[in-house]
């Protein structure tokens, strides 16, 4: 028996439809106390998955809202039980009112991602799935909605389960020789799994590289804007954002820390970050915000270097071109083009130059086309790469365990001496899809969804 559950799954805005959404073993009973249908019958009565036109009402039986209701029998629904959907006008009041109903007529207030949870605990989505749900509603470029919606649809599931199959059916082969001496099983020799085994290590290898585009998709490109005081990376950073995010004044030192946006720059989303104007200072804090400005550049996927195109370089240009030339991906700006032409691009030793003008927003779709560029999609975005840090450390926790058992077998170690790595290898291959995961992951996992979904 599971209890019943009831939630807005639309959110709390104006809208032109809101949901109601109920799962539960008495979902429809609650359901049919507070909803009539126009045509007399009960919910008990209405087909899966059609919608029919009633009167949702509270409980001293006033009109709430005309609206339509769903009724999905499990195990065909959503979370695997017997599912209600009222799709009403979306004003927050009648939502509000309708949950009210529905609470009173005995459903209980759902928590954060419960629905998809018990989608998972009743096997209609393993783990990989159910976090490509967030993946999804959070996705706000093309390419990470894409791959999400891949991934919801088990395309990462469909890589890992065989390998995870295997591990199982190696393990399972051995124990069963062992516990089992008298029965007629094939006998159990590592040789004949060496070359199951190498194989796929080489396939969690291959999957453990996606990591770095899945990251970049998933969380967006780190770019830090870094130059001199002065020579424009707030207006930059306020032209991309599209508002004035940052202060700007001609006050050298404006910016003392660094100032995080994120934006979409063509159709790659950066994760912007204004930082101070690097030069050696003898203010305290501003010294603070010029080293955090030289971690910035460590840590980015992608530096934009930016210098005043109406002033000929400085001393302060070169060290600060020396540190970004040390980054794999760079782009160098020469802006304030509107005010003279003291710089020309081939000045600067970068691959990308592009002369901008961050107060008018001149030049900054050549931007866009760079970035683009630079961090175009290399794997199609299917759903089959690696965008979630937790799974990722599962799956190089179970292809080291892969590679110690394959070193085991080259030094002639006993089968069950083998085998421990191969199980530890099983264990994590499990927590990325749920099969072994602690309650405790799963709860946290969970708890990152909306109410209602």
């Amino acid at each position: 028996m599971s209890h019943t559950i009831a939630a807005v799954s639309t959110g709390n805005q104006v809208s032109a439809i809101g949901i109601l959404r109920l799962t539960g073993d008495d979902c429809i009973a609650v359901s049919d106390q507070v909803f009539t249908l126009n045509n007399k019958k009960t919910l008990f009565d209405i087909p899966d998955r059609r919608l029919c036109l009633g009167t949702l009402q509270d409980k001293q039986g006033r009109t709430i809202d005309q609206c339509m209701a769903v009724v999905s029998r499990g195990p065909h629904s959503y979370t695997g039980e017997d599912t209600v959907e009222f799709h009403c006008h979306g004003s927050p009041a009648v939502l509000a009112a309708g949950l009210e109903a529905l609470y009173l007529a005995g459903a209980k207030p759902a928590k954060r991602g419960e629905f998809t949870k018990r989608a998972f605990l009743n096997g209609k989505l393993d783990l990989t799935q159910a976090e490509a749900v967030i993946d999804l509603i959070e996705a706000d470029t093309a390419d990470a909605a894409a791959n999400a919606a891949g991934q919801v649809g088990g395309a990462l599931q469909k890589k890992l389960a065989p390998i995870y199959d295997d591990l199982v059916n190696l393990c399972s082969h051995f124990h069963a020789v062992l516990d089992y001496p008298d029965e007629d099983i094939a006998d159990f020799g590592l040789e004949n799994y060496s070359g199951t085994l190498r194989g796929n290590a080489k396939a969690l290898y291959l999957l453990l590289q996606t990591y770095g585009q899945g990251r970049i998709l998933r969380q967006g490109v780190a770019a830090a804007i870094v130059g001199r005081p002065n020579v424009g990376k707030s207006s930059l950073l306020n032209a991309l954002a599209g508002y004035e995010r940052v202060i700007v004044t001609d006050i050298p030192g404006t910016t003392r820390d660094t100032v995080e946006e994120t934006v979409l720059v063509g159709s790659t989303r950066l994760r912007l970050l204004d930082t101070a104007g690097i030069r050696d200072t003898t203010d305290t804090v501003e010294a603070m915000g010029v080293q955090r400005a030289k971690e910035a550049i460590e840590n980015a996927d992608l530096v934009i270097f930016v210098c005043d195109g109406s002033q000929a370089l400085t001393s302060g240009d070169h060290a600060i071109i020396d540190l970004c030339l040390e980054h794999e991906n760079a782009i160098a700006l020469i802006n304030k083009s509107d005010l003279g032409e003291e710089i020309q691009p081939s000045d600067l030793p970068f691959m990308t130059v592009i002369s901008v003008c961050a107060r008018t927003g001149g030049g900054l779709d050549q931007l866009a086309d760079a970035v683009d560029a630079m961090f175009e999609s290399s794997t199609p975005c299917d759903g089959s790469i690696l965008t979630n840090a937790r799974q990722f450390d599962a799956c190089r926790r179970a292809y080291e365990a892969m590679l110690r058992s394959l070193q085991g077998l080259q030094l002639g170690l006993t089968p069950d001496a083998v085998l421990t790595d191969v199980e530890e290898a099983m264990e994590a291959m499990g927590e990325v899809t749920g099969a072994t995961v602690r309650e405790d992951i799963t709860s946290r996992i969970f708890e990152r969804f909306c109410v209602g979904k």
